[in-house]
């Protein structure tokens, strides 16, 4: 099976105040460079030997901050090491102001079909509530300039369940990004990290905590409105027109191999899971003493985690396919889970799939716990 090639750029404008992930504030081009040709070096130093790649993911962070050459640089690196696909999907994570005519332009012309757009939400006072550093006007503007640079397949991330958020404002982001009709649409609910800003604002009370209950009928609310559009969900959080399912992101859940590059960027071969430094200047520097930043590298129980990712498409798992490749039946194995989750409406076997119900994927945590 083709891998894909996952790469983080951690740059941002600012930073959010949900963020967990691995950034840094852009202060000068110089470390960003300094960060590029670091990045240029771990993927040319890679032991893999001409794997075959089908899909290329531009994470972050902000990776639009990049301009087109050293985007460039970047996937020439990766064309350099792996066999990459005649066809294939590109994707770069974009924020709203953060690209202009040029650089789109430019981007395309490297080969970037796909455009991860994160909008969060139509919606300023929870924009500011965010500190995303774009507001509502700059994501439609940036979603015109994506089409006219020619992007057909434009992806937006929404949050849902963010404080003091109605029912109301979240049923007018959806309606707002239907009429945009994008071919994609990431919606997560919000999840509060120890050590964010937000988490410290709600421990403060400065901001309420969000509602679970109120999250889940606007998680309810979503997947109807948009089946109502003739988006398909296809994963959890996922949702599509035909034929644009994120192809890179269905990697993860499939347990195909994906090879990360970059700060923080994880790796998964077929077998074991490792993963880079999280710290960018260490990052930088152990890649340029040793031309590695891996600091943990671990066999995975992939049985188990063929299980709950599987589960989280909408497909579910195939039972028949997972018993001739692990050798074992869930059905016996995990029994009276199954049937306890059966008849409690969570998941559902039909022939030989076993997927979450509708009412499983709202509480999908604790079915996926039984199976770890």
């Amino acid at each position: 099976m083709a891998a894909g090639v996952y790469l983080h750029i951690p740059f941002c404008k600012s930073r959010c105040s949900y963020c967990d992930f691995a950034t840094d504030v852009y202060r000068d081009s110089g470390a960003v460079e300094r960060y590029v040709d670091a990045l240029v070096r771990e993927i040319g130093l890679f032991a893999g030997d001409r794997v075959e790649a089908d899909t290329i993911y531009f994470g972050g962070g902000t990776p639009s901050l990049l301009s087109p050459d050293q985007v460039g640089r970047i996937l020439d690196a990766v064309r350099g090491k792996f066999a990459v696909s005649l066809t294939p999907e590109i994707t770069m994570e974009m924020n709203p102001a953060s690209v202009s005519p040029e650089s789109l332009t430019g981007y395309r012309s490297l080969g970037v079909n796909r455009a991860s757009f994160g909008v969060q939400t139509f919606d300023d006072t929870d924009l500011k509530l965010l500190a995303r550093g774009h507001d509502v006007n700059d994501a439609r503007e940036t979603f015109r300039l994506l089409r006219e640079a020619g992007f057909t397949n434009v992806s937006f991330d929404l949050i849902a369940g963010l404080p003091g958020q109605s029912i109301e404002q979240w049923k007018r982001n959806l309606e707002e990004s239907i009429l945009l009709s994008p071919e994609h649409l990431s919606l997560y609910i919000l999840e509060v990290h120890s050590g964010t800003p937000l988490a410290e604002q709600i421990r403060s009370g400065r901001r309420a905590a969000p509602d679970d209950d109120l999250a889940a009928e606007m998680y309810e609310i979503m997947i109807d409105t948009l089946a109502d559009a003739e988006y398909e969900q296809y994963e959890i959080s996922n949702f599509a027109r035909p034929g644009h399912e994120s192809r890179h992101n269905s990697k993860y859940w499939r347990l195909d191999p994906v090879y990360g590059f970059g700060v923080s960027a994880h790796s998964f071969d077929g077998r074991e899971r490792y993963a880079n430094e999280r710290d960018t200047s260490k990052y930088v520097e152990m890649v340029n003493l040793y031309g590695s930043a891996e600091v943990t590298r671990e066999t995975i129980d992939a049985a188990s985690e063929s299980v709950f990712l599987g589960l989280r498409l909408e497909e579910g798992v195939d039972l028949q396919d997972h018993a001739a490749r692990f050798g074992a039946d869930l059905r016996i194995k995990h029994e009276r889970e199954i049937a306890e989750f059966a008849r409690d409406g969570l998941l559902e076997v039909e022939g030989h799939r076993m997927r979450l119900t509708r009412r499983g994927k709202l509480f999908s945590n604790e079915v996926f716990a039984a199976f770890i």
